[in-house]
């Protein structure tokens, strides 16, 4: 008897109709005799209408107020599926996040999990109970609901899974796993049967949307099995085919994992390119340049300094679009004259383009077919950065969706 935790997207719970399915699937695991909890988002829309309600009274609204509006999404969710799952015949208790407690700072509107009080869910596990607990939120050192920014529910499932020791985290999404790239792009995606900790957490930090790169995190560090799989399918399909749909992230690799060079091809469309020009080549340039950068609680993203040529270098990075314009400011205003930058430049229409794949680490000639490829195609790369599991490139937006196709091709990534 395994102890499962289940975790349902906004799409999954946004309609009463699609409770009663949820409702349906999970009774199927519990009569098949699993410990359930289950963690459902808010209604589909529903944190936007809550946030949209607060934004119509104030343009700045304070964030422990948002967090205390945003967190009832998700408990009329928890709530509406106990019911469900009373009216299946099962005896199920729903809980708000400070109610277990799911303990976290006091970053209001993107706190972080420090630590989760199993005893009370294990107690009502033990007698039989399936326990539905929110997604998003948790409380304060000082009792404030918190809650833990979008696509928070995942990271929830994540950390419950591991605070309770459990065999496997289902997320039931609106997609049916983790693909090769994104299907809207490359009509030859395909659909990964397993994908590491590792190469998850790349592609979900380079622009992949399937799992909220905190939850990942989480899994690897605590090595919990986690699934991801469809919610729109037959809630009452054979239970041992819906253990092995979707994609399986693991901690174990494997040979078969190993032959397969490079499992995907991740990429963010929007990115902005900033150059501050011929600045001095001296120590502590880099912290100058990015410390008011990060004081604005911009994120920066690739960076590259060039080689010192009499005494002045050229220093690049990357932030991403919306940050763009901000960043421009900030450098034109605050650090040009500082530092003695000759002048800022930047394109805010650039793109970039992620081959990932940990068969990486014992193959070659990687980095080399995905250059070839682009300048096959007439792509010109701006910047390149690498791990021991991925190259990015950097390239003019209007080329990156062909970028895609070709790398996705040329890594025979449409073959099973």
């Amino acid at each position: 008897m395994a102890l499962i935790v289940h975790k349902y997207g906004g799409t999954s719970m946004g309609s009463v109709e699609r409770i009663k399915n949820v409702a349906k699937r999970v009774a199927k695991w519990h009569k098949a005799g699993h410990r359930m909890v289950v963690v459902p988002s808010a209604m589909s829309g529903e944190t936007n209408r809550l946030l949209g309600l607060a934004k119509e009274i104030s343009a700045h609204p304070d964030p422990r107020e948002l967090d205390m509006i945003a967190s009832t999404g998700e408990q009329v969710s928890v709530g509406l599926l106990a019911l469900a799952l009373k009216a299946e015949g099962l005896d199920a208790v729903s809980y708000a996040g400070w109610q277990v407690a799911v303990k976290t700072d006091s970053s209001f509107t993107k706190a972080r999990i420090s630590e989760i009080d199993s005893e009370r869910v294990l107690k009502d596990l033990d007698e039989g109970r399936v326990v539905v607990i929110t997604g998003f939120q948790g409380v304060d050192p000082n009792g404030h609901i918190t809650t833990l920014g979008r696509g928070g529910s995942d990271t929830s499932a994540v950390a419950m899974a591991a605070a309770l020791g459990a065999d496997e985290c289902l997320i039931y999404t609106d997609v049916d796993g983790v693909y090769t790239t994104d299907p809207r792009v490359v009509d030859d995606a395909r659909r990964l049967d397993k994908i590491t900790f590792e190469e998850m957490l790349e592609m979900a930090s380079l622009g992949s949307k399937v799992l909220q790169i905190r939850s990942v995190e989480f899994a690897g560090k605590y090595q919990v099995k986690t699934r991801v799989l469809s919610s729109l399918t037959d809630p009452l399909c054979p239970l041992e085919q819906e253990m092995r749909s979707g994609t399986l992230i693991t901690f174990e690799e494997d040979e078969t994992m190993e032959k397969a060079v490079i499992s995907g091809i991740a990429f963010q469309r929007d990115e902005g390119k900033i150059t501050v020009r011929g600045v001095p080549d001296r120590p502590g340039i880099a912290y100058q340049i990015l410390g008011p950068i990060a004081d604005a609680n911009i994120d920066v993203d690739m960076i590259i300094q060039n080689q010192s040529v009499e005494g002045k270098t050229d220093f690049t990075f990357t932030v991403g679009r919306g940050e763009y314009q901000r960043a421009m400011e900030i450098l034109k205003t605050s650090v040009q004259a500082h530092v003695g930058a000759a002048e800022i430049v930047g394109d805010p229409k650039v793109s970039k383009v992620s081959v990932v794949g940990v068969g990486m680490r014992s193959h070659v000639g990687i980095a080399s077919t995905a250059f070839r490829t682009l300048s096959e195609e007439g792509i010109n790369i701006q910047m390149i950065s690498t791990s021991e599991i991925k190259i990015s490139v950097l390239i003019d937006e209007k080329y990156m969706e062909l970028a895609v196709r070709a790398l996705h091709k040329a890594f025979e990534l449409d073959q099973a």
